[in-house]
């Protein structure tokens, strides 16, 4: 009778089973069929290592442009080459907006991310905020005392976190004005208020330039919304702009560059970006060079062979001093030797 009763048990139990299926429709086969494939995807994508080990590597970049861009790309590059199919990444773009960074931090801190790269000063300070156990690698940072509070920053900064720096000689960026337009008398500072390590740039900049004999004037934007309407001011009252390694500045160069041309008004940028896009001179980094640097870091990591709170902040080995050529014909700017010109 037992036997008898188990049997039966077992028969409703199949017939319950095959009725839920039937009342869930279609859907919940193909989400279960399209999961089984996604998983299957994922784990080829993370294809242990020699040694079995399989990494996830979360990058949070803050906005899309060409010095991000390329600093992302060198980083991944450096890291596949090291690691291959061990390695996954999770690439996420904030479009700007240092809220979005915190959210997208948030997600690789849920999924445990073996390391985050954050790429601009707010990606790594949302990432600081969201972990400290977790290792973070900045790039794309001009200034790591500056970004994360450290007024005694001695170029560690220990804890889960280091990286490296796209900080140009400022001095030399200040030199490099004088000697394309000596004759000018009054320089406007064109920055985004919102980014710290723009502050600090425009700082520097000001006190080299009145060194010089310039007279400085700060024009700060909040965001794209007010842009427009701050350089139309700066290029009404300057002889020449400078524009530091500003990601808002970067994203919007064809804004500065629609109202700076017509004017008849120079800029000098702090990156190739910025320059290629608005600006008629730069003494700048190759940012996809930082990228690999950065990726070499995460490599060191990962494997064990370094701990990243002994990592010093690495800075770019060379600076180059390059034109924009469409601009400089342009503006009637003769360009003296020693400036490559930037490619198309």
């Amino acid at each position: 009778m037992k036997k008898t009763s188990k049997l039966l048990s077992l028969v409703l139990t199949g017939a319950m089973a095959l009725s839920v299926t039937a009342c869930g429709g279609s859907k919940p086969a193909e989400t279960t069929v399209a999961a089984t494939e996604a998983a299957g995807a994922a784990a080829e994508s993370a294809a242990p290592a020699a040694d079995g080990k399989t990494y996830t590597v979360g990058i949070c970049q803050l906005v899309q442009h060409d010095a991000l861009d390329a600093a992302t790309k060198g980083f991944k590059d450096a890291v596949t080459e090291a690691l291959g199919d061990a390695v996954t990444f999770d690439e996420q773009n904030a479009q700007g907006d240092s809220n979005t960074c915190s959210t997208i931090i948030n997600s690789f801190v849920s999924e445990n991310a073996d390391l985050i790269m954050a790429n601009a000063t707010p990606a790594l300070q949302a990432a600081q905020a969201g972990t400290n156990e977790i290792p973070i690698l900045g790039t794309s940072v001009t200034e790591y005392g500056v970004a994360l509070g450290i007024s005694d920053f001695n170029g560690t900064v220990g804890g889960n976190i280091s990286g490296t720096a796209d900080l140009a000689p400022l001095d030399e960026q200040a030199a490099m004005l004088n000697e394309l337009f000596p004759d000018a008398k009054n320089v406007g500072l064109l920055y985004c208020s919102a980014e710290a390590n723009s502050q600090y740039q425009v700082d520097t900049v000001k006190a080299a330039l009145e060194k010089l004999g310039y007279t400085c004037e700060y024009y700060a934007f909040s965001d794209s919304n007010d842009l427009s309407t701050i350089v139309t001011k700066a290029t009404s009252e300057c002889d020449v702009l400078y524009v530091p390694t500003d990601n808002t500045a970067a994203a919007n160069t064809e804004i500065i560059n629609n109202i700076c041309q017509p004017a008849g008004i120079p800029v000098v940028a702090g990156e190739e970006g910025i320059c290629k896009g608005c600006g008629v001179a730069t003494l700048s980094i190759s940012y996809y060079d930082l990228g690999v640097a950065t990726g070499k870091m995460a490599v060191k990591i990962l494997t064990g062979e370094s701990n990243i709170s002994e990592m010093p902040i690495e800075y770019a080995p060379q600076f180059t001093k390059k034109y924009n050529k469409t601009l400089c014909d342009a503006l009637n700017i003769t360009v003296p030797d020693g400036y490559t010109a930037i490619e198309e």
